[in-house]
């Protein structure tokens, strides 16, 4: 439950609280309550600006004994909201960004409110990566939190797989250290368990030698011939390495830097990969996807991955307006090509994709300790991302969403809960997501937050018998 008058957690909280504390009628209110996606619009009582993880610790407790919902946010990139609440209190660790890295054990250091474009700076000047998601401005916590896909997943897994340890806030206001020697079972349940069981204020990942340069794939296919460029995409990945990660998209042609005037606007089958290895072994292994069906534009070549991790942040600004869902396929059959094809003749915005994800290789694996992350044996996930930017389109993007989801049921084996629109389907979308999972997570959640204290998230509710760690 909230306070309809902070005051009282707001005096309290102030002589303990060495960042920014902002509320409803502070200048920057509006902006430090602003998230991502712009078709979510609530009102905070209050935005805690923390600086230091003692902030963090004093957040929790006096929201906690005056009975003030909990948000975090990291980078305020998810595409439900997950970073604000209404009435409540943002625990905003966006000031807490520093990026360390020991390349000689290759593993960073990276704080809660960093993002992976912190991390890519940091670990590039020493040739290292962390497995990432495909915009540089998403927040590190949340992507890894709920799993992480992104150009280096079937080779060196999600980015929760590569998650070692971390430094822990819970609903107790305890500091903890998890590993796999510590607390192991928080870090399997971090592992892709969401932001249910306490605030991270530290990551500890393992690093991949990355780069500096890549070689990748960028085709733009004509719209007419996506059934073609799919089925030739399932075909080669059945064969195609590890070091690559397909990504392919249905959509418009972008008007950009490359693209011949003429062709900008025109329905397309966009595929892309990265090569996670050598870049002249790569421009051979990356031909096939450069040959799904004819070309209308190839922009494949090399350039530095901090680029390539920039590239598509310009399509996902700041205020437009975002509602993604998932479908997890154990195959891309001719079925779902099929009914991507329809949805993609009657999508609303040509800002909208549909997106088919190629998983297997590392993904297919767990890390050492496992993982909550579900859905591992799965070969596909296809997610509708619906993106508009008038408030007038809502209503058209969000059935267009939801009725493509519909069409897949009969194929869907899982969900990615990154991937969610709004927080809407309740305990069936958490069981489609955590699987087998979700009974230990129950556990572990009656073990760190008995009382859910963390439940603006992807929530497991805890079965009332545990006791607070």
């Amino acid at each position: 439950m909230s306070i309809s008058d902070p005051s009282a957690a707001l005096r309290e909280l102030r002589p303990r609280f060495s960042g920014a504390l902002v509320t409803p009628g502070d200048q920057g209110y509006d902006e430090a309550r602003a998230v991502w996606n712009g078709t979510i619009d609530k009102r905070p009582a209050l935005v805690a600006r923390c600086a230091t993880v003692d902030d963090v610790v004093s957040a929790i407790d006096v929201a906690r004994r005056n009975g003030l919902a909990v948000a975090v946010r990291g980078g305020g990139h998810n595409v439900a909201g997950l970073a604000t609440c209404e009435g409540g209190v943002v625990i905003d660790l966006s000031g807490m960004n520093d990026v360390r890295v020991d390349p000689a054990r290759r593993l960073a250091f990276v704080q809660g409110g960093a993002r992976w474009q912190d991390v890519d700076a940091a670990t590039q000047a020493h040739g290292l990566a962390a497995p990432a998601g495909l915009v540089s401005e998403t927040g590190v916590g949340g992507l890894t939190l709920g799993g992480g896909v992104g150009w280096l997943r079937r080779k060196y897994g999600l980015t929760c797989d590569n998650l070692i340890g971390a430094e822990v806030v819970t609903a107790s206001g305890r500091r903890v250290t998890v590993s796999e020697h510590e607390n192991a079972d928080l870090l399997w349940a971090l592992r892709g368990g969401g932001g249910n069981f306490g605030v991270v204020t530290t990551f500890i990942f393992r690093l991949h030698p990355v780069g500096p340069e890549v070689a990748y794939s960028l085709v733009f296919y004509d719209g007419g011939h996506i059934a073609q460029g799919l089925r030739a995409l399932r075909d080669y990945s059945a064969i195609a390495p590890d070091e690559v990660s397909p990504l392919a998209f249905t959509g418009v042609v972008p008007a950009m830097e490359g693209v011949p005037p003429e062709l900008a606007g025109r329905p397309t089958l966009a595929a892309g990969a990265v090569y996670a290895g050598p870049p002249d072994a790569g421009d051979d292994v990356l031909r096939p996807m450069r040959e799904l069906t004819e070309p209308l534009v190839d922009m494949s070549g090399r350039m530095p991955y901090v680029e390539l991790q920039r590239f598509l942040d310009e399509d996902y600004p700041n205020g437009r307006r975002y509602y993604w869902k998932s479908a997890v396929v154990d195959e891309l059959s001719d079925a779902v090509v099929d009914v991507i094809v329809a949805s993609a003749a009657r999508q609303p915005s040509p800002l909208s994709t549909i997106d088919v994800w190629v998983m297997g290789g590392a993904t297919a694996r767990e890390p050492v300790g496992g993982a909550a992350y579900a859905g591992r044996d799965a070969g596909f996930m296809v997610n509708p991302e619906a993106d508009w930017d008038d408030p007038a389109d809502d209503a058209a993007n969000l059935a267009w969403a939801r009725e493509f989801i519909g069409a897949m049921q009969p194929f869907t084996v899982g969900t990615y809960l990154n991937f969610p629109g709004m927080l809407e389907e309740g305990e069936e979308q958490l069981r489609s997501g955590f699987g087998a999972h979700y009974e230990r997570l129950v556990a572990v959640k009656d073990k760190w937050d008995p009382a859910n204290v963390f439940h603006l998230n992807h929530n497991v509710v805890p079965s009332a018998r545990g006791h607070a760690a």
